[in-house]
């Protein structure tokens, strides 16, 4: 894939403008982590991608990827670099992200993120924060940046039932969104959205810094 001049980082990991998305899973942070870390499993509840194809595993722990998402008449394709680690003090882990893609039909070029994990007496605080260059410029990114938002909600609950439940991913399609006599159907809005006062990136871990370029 073509690299393309580094751009302002003012979108694509600063926070200013970040996305921000936690929810508190009633289960073992070992299951959430064996669902949120194997790229098989990934694809099934997050709705952002369609396929995520293992590449190749640095002797850092880095793992490179391939992410697709099907919009039906074309399929957006980028790479990814990821780094998960679970050895932390308070007995959380933390996965570091970082993507791009040159497809113009994508709404979000090259960004990074994480996903910490913070075990509570009440369950796990999922929590991801992330940012990105818009691929279609600042004005239409208004209306993405919270359509993606959204997504990103709306795919941490179909985790969560999935984590406490056992109910895959797959019986609750997109289209379920409309089931509105199913209170047990997937909700964006038992996710909290709202960063906390340090921005998107409050939870950041140090390794998001010393990822690469993907």
């Amino acid at each position: 894939m073509s690299r393309r001049p580094s751009r302002s980082r003012e979108g694509a990991g600063s926070g200013v403008r970040g996305l921000y998305v936690e929810i508190l899973v009633r289960a073992e942070l070992d299951e959430i982590w064996r669902l949120t870390q194997s790229p098989e499993l990934h694809q099934r509840w997050d709705l952002r991608f369609s396929s995520i194809t293992p590449q190749t595993a640095g002797p850092d722990g880095t793992s490179r990827f391939i992410y697709e998402r099907s919009l039906g008449v074309h399929t957006i394709r980028g790479t990814g670099i990821s780094l998960g680690e679970r050895a932390h003090a308070d007995g959380g882990a933390t996965s570091a992200l970082r993507f791009d893609t040159d497809d113009p039909w994508s709404p979000l070029r090259d960004g990074r993120g994480y996903w910490r994990y913070i075990p509570t007496a009440d369950g796990v605080r999922f929590i991801t924060g992330y940012d990105y260059e818009p691929g279609f410029g600042r004005l239409p990114d208004r209306v993405i940046r919270p359509f993606v938002r959204w997504m990103t909600a709306w795919s941490f609950d179909r985790l969560r039932i999935w984590a406490e439940t056992g109910a895959p991913p797959e019986r609750w399609p997109v289209a379920s969104v409309i089931m509105f006599w199913r209170d047990d159907r997937p909700r964006a809005r038992r996710c909290r959205t709202t960063p906390p006062p340090r921005g998107a990136f409050a939870f950041a871990p140090e390794s998001l810094a010393a990822l690469e370029q993907p």
